[in-house]
């Protein structure tokens, strides 16, 4: 017989199940809610802002009254490196003011209230003539979740440190300023400004590594969209190797190879004013004196093509390269699998020479053999 959790504790082990299984739940629907509601706009920038504008004489509008928003005549990866800027620096702030100054305050509150008869009953005029277990009891009780705030939080600094760290490099150290911080905040806030909380014991961080490994999926995909469509790199490249100075060429040189780009990246465009006749927009359009007026060029569906095979290829390479550091790096050693497998066997034998040494004593006893013993 094989003795299982189940097998000696049922209600408890089925309670435990259930109960792991609602905070898995939870904990994935507010990921979730969390993720939309502070992810939405940096995705807009970086993938939407500008992209369904039109061009000039042929503006998008919504509902035929407004104009869609368009990016900084720069590029939107400016507009997307200083929208992370600022989530990053002020949500962190806030974050550490609301873990530890809100407990503070209800403290405060809380002794402010004793100090005048409305705690525990007793007119109390001095902290220190408390007793150590009344103190205790007035702090703030710990989240009845546990730790799935403080998972949360750090899940969503993951999300937002390697998702689009292609636009925002200092993301990663400010995520590591704010965690050395975030440490003593919140030593002193489990010592001093909340109840002692009570011990679980868990397997693993449940569903939080799938999330994790979600996160880290979706970011390889991530940067290699905001580095084919969002920034420029892409299109420097074509005209580098395509349309450039240095084609004919065999030497490339980046300044040398690049001249004339800004030139090449704006489409020109009539308009009906006498003073000012032609002026020029970011896009790959023909002239208005081509026989086929504000249509795409030849230059546009290179840059499509070699942004989708960058993108291809990036992803390939990137995922490659992560199972191989699998592969190299186990998540369990191979001695301690070999170890593990040995215990298991040790055990086997074990309940194995117990059940023999049962069904021995019992043919004794009753002086006869049963059969299902084993021989």
């Amino acid at each position: 017989m094989t003795i299982t959790p189940l097998n000696l504790f049922p209600v408890d082990a089925y309670v435990f199940y259930h109960l792991s299984e609602w905070e898995n739940s939870f904990a994935l629907k507010m990921f979730l809610f969390q993720f939309v509601n502070l992810n939405s706009s940096t995705f807009y920038i970086a993938f939407f802002l500008g992209r369904f504008a039109g061009r000039p004489g042929k503006y998008n509008k919504l509902f035929n009254r407004w104009r869609l928003e368009e990016c900084h005549p720069s590029g939107c990866l400016i507009d997307l490196c200083l929208q992370m800027g600022v989530i990053m620096f002020f949500k962190q702030i806030w974050n550490n003011f609301m873990e530890l100054g809100y407990p503070l305050l209800q403290n405060w509150w809380s002794r402010r209230k004793m100090k005048k008869g409305g705690g525990a009953g007793q007119n109390v005029d001095n902290k220190a003539q408390l007793p150590q277990w009344d103190k205790d009891w007035n702090l703030q009780p710990m989240n009845a979740h546990g730790l799935v705030d403080e998972y949360l939080e750090m899940v969503l600094q993951f999300g937002f440190t390697t998702i689009f760290v292609a636009a925002f490099p200092l993301a990663p150290l400010l995520a590591l300023l704010n965690n050395i911080i975030e440490i003593r905040l919140d030593a002193y806030k489990f010592v001093t400004q909340w109840r002692r909380p009570m011990p679980a014991r868990a397997t693993d961080i449940g569903i939080w590594h799938g999330i994790l490994e979600g996160i880290g999926v979706l970011a390889v995909i991530t940067n290699a969209f905001v580095i084919a469509i969002t920034s420029d790199y892409i299109p420097r490249f074509v005209y580098a190797f395509k349309y450039g100075p240095c084609v004919d060429k065999g030497h490339h040189h980046e300044d040398e190879c690049l001249r004339g780009y800004m030139n090449s990246s704006l489409s020109v465009f009539e308009s009906n004013n006498s003073l000012h006749r032609y002026c020029r927009y970011r896009d790959y359009r023909a002239p208005p004196w081509s026989s086929v007026p504000y249509e795409f060029t030849l230059q546009f569906w290179h840059v499509l093509a070699a942004r989708l095979a960058f993108i291809i290829v990036f992803e390939h390479l990137v995922f490659g390269i992560k199972s191989f550091i699998a592969y190299l790096i186990p998540d369990m050693p191979k001695d301690l699998c070999d170890r593990m497998r040995r215990e298991k066997y040790l055990m086997q034998e074990m309940m194995y020479e117990a059940e023999l040494e049962h069904l021995q004593k019992e043919r004794k006893k009753n002086g006869r053999r049963y059969h299902h013993e084993w021989p």
